[in-house]
């Protein structure tokens, strides 16, 4: 019996080295992270995103952790997975508010709603988020001190605005082709009231006239389409609304 059990246990300890021969040495969380750097330089995302994730998981440190988590979310984003990235970019900056990189995980949420925005009849809550962003980031950050992202924001900021403008033409419009023209009044007045900037308001001004003429209150489609003539005498839309006088008032 005792052969027997010293038998067993010197098996035992034959298996339990051969397994340890045979498992993966443990990598530290540097090289994880480095890892995961070179497969992100070679576009691949995904592997470099299970790297990072080996980062994070190890509680190697507060800042390695930090880094690797703001690069999971880059990884995301390069490879065009914009939600989960903007939810990466998110929770960076709730963990991390006092972070330097805190300003570009803003800017960079931005941009995840941006690159979400498609045709003017499609859902628009990205251009309302991207636009919600951009306005906090560019009154959280001053352009002075974040210019590399300020002058970007900017930019996209008035294109997002712009669409805002143009799907506010576009329910307009479709208001008044069905001849609901209380409703197209109201939201091409509210347009106007919203965005008192906008440089498409031509547009919005000769749809607004029709609706009031349509409506039977001639007088205020007068007036708009002079509003129209008046402000935008370069614009292509005062011969619509000459044409339109002239066959319906």
């Amino acid at each position: 019996m005792r052969t027997f059990f010293y038998l067993f246990f010197s098996l035992s300890l034959l298996l339990l080295a051969g397994c340890a021969a045979t498992m993966p040495p443990t990598k530290s969380a540097e090289t994880y992270f480095k890892e995961g750097e070179e497969f992100y330089a070679e576009k691949h995302y995904e592997d470099a995103i299970a790297q990072w994730k080996k980062v994070k998981e190890s509680y190697f440190s507060p800042q390695l952790t930090a880094m690797a988590e703001l690069k999971i979310a880059d990884a995301q984003f390069e490879s065009g997975s914009y939600i989960e990235a903007a939810a990466s970019y998110e929770d960076f900056r709730k963990l991390h508010p006092s972070n330097e990189k805190a300003p570009y995980a803003l800017y960079r949420l931005g941009l995840c709603y941006y690159n979400q925005i498609t045709g003017i009849d499609t859902d628009q809550t990205p251009v309302k988020n991207a636009v919600t962003v951009f306005e906090n980031f560019l009154r959280q950050y001053p352009s002075s001190e974040y210019a590399e992202y300020a002058a970007d924001v900017k930019d996209k900021l008035e294109v997002c605005r712009m669409k805002q403008v143009q799907y506010e033409i576009y329910v307009g419009r479709f208001y008044l082709r069905s001849e609901k023209y209380r409703a197209a009044i109201k939201r091409l007045e509210e347009s106007l009231a919203n965005y008192p900037k906008s440089p498409v308001h031509d547009e919005t001004l000769l749809y607004l006239g029709e609706a009031y003429i349509l409506a039977g209150e001639k007088t205020k489609g007068r007036d708009v389409f002079n509003r129209l003539s008046s402000e935008y005498g370069s614009s292509k839309y005062v011969d619509e609304a000459r044409k339109f006088m002239g066959k319906y008032y």
